[in-house]
């Protein structure tokens, strides 16, 4: 009798633990497709027009749009589609699957009255959390590029508004050519 108890305990416990990853990974899913739009200040020596234009021309070649501009706030605005990652949809559903794989062997443990059905949940859990992971994280995207300030002795000073992997690739790719130069808080963030 007292086996049955303990079994019972250790079977609710890895229940509760299956439930927790769970709330894991749609917090995951959460993360993976959250909006990181970001603003950061570009310094640059080059004058204004040098540098506005090195930029669109690089954002046209990555299929940005541009969207025109406000000539009184000098601003350029570019819109583009963002799909999402084929690598993170396949790892998202099979995280998905296995772990409601995970919690219909729980399930069928707790309730074997049910047979085999719990186990058609790796048949749910896996396309739905890649459906959702590819749902959420295909979007349009905005990028604003705002001229501060102009001098001749200091150069161009930019304000840019887009999404954190976006302003990292152009720091990385535009640094060299455009002499642009920020904080560096994007390169050494861990997020």
């Amino acid at each position: 009798m007292t086996h049955f108890f303990y079994m019972r305990s250790v079977i609710s416990s890895t229940l509760l633990l299956t439930i927790l990853l769970a709330i894991g990974l749609v917090f995951f899913l959460r993360a993976a497709s959250k909006d990181r739009t970001t603003i950061v200040d570009i310094h640059s020596s080059l004058p204004p027009i040098d540098v506005l234009n090195g930029i669109t021309s690089w954002l046209q070649n990555r299929g940005w749009k541009n969207d025109g501009g406000d000539a009184d706030r000098q601003v350029l605005r570019f819109h583009g589609n963002v799909s999402s990652s084929y690598f993170m949809t396949i790892l998202l559903t099979f995280i998905g699957g296995l772990g409601a794989g995970c919690l219909g062997l729980v399930l069928r443990q707790l309730y074997p009255v049910l047979d085999w059905w719990p186990l058609l949940l790796i048949v749910l859990g896996g396309p739905m959390a890649g459906f959702v992971y590819r749902r959420r994280s295909a979007r349009e995207e905005f990028l604003e590029i705002r001229l501060v300030s102009f001098d001749d002795n200091q150069g161009s000073i930019l304000r840019v508004r887009a999404h954190r992997d976006e302003l990292i690739s152009m720091e990385l790719e535009l640094s060299k050519s455009l002499d642009l130069v920020s904080d560096g808080s994007l390169l050494s963030s861990p997020i």
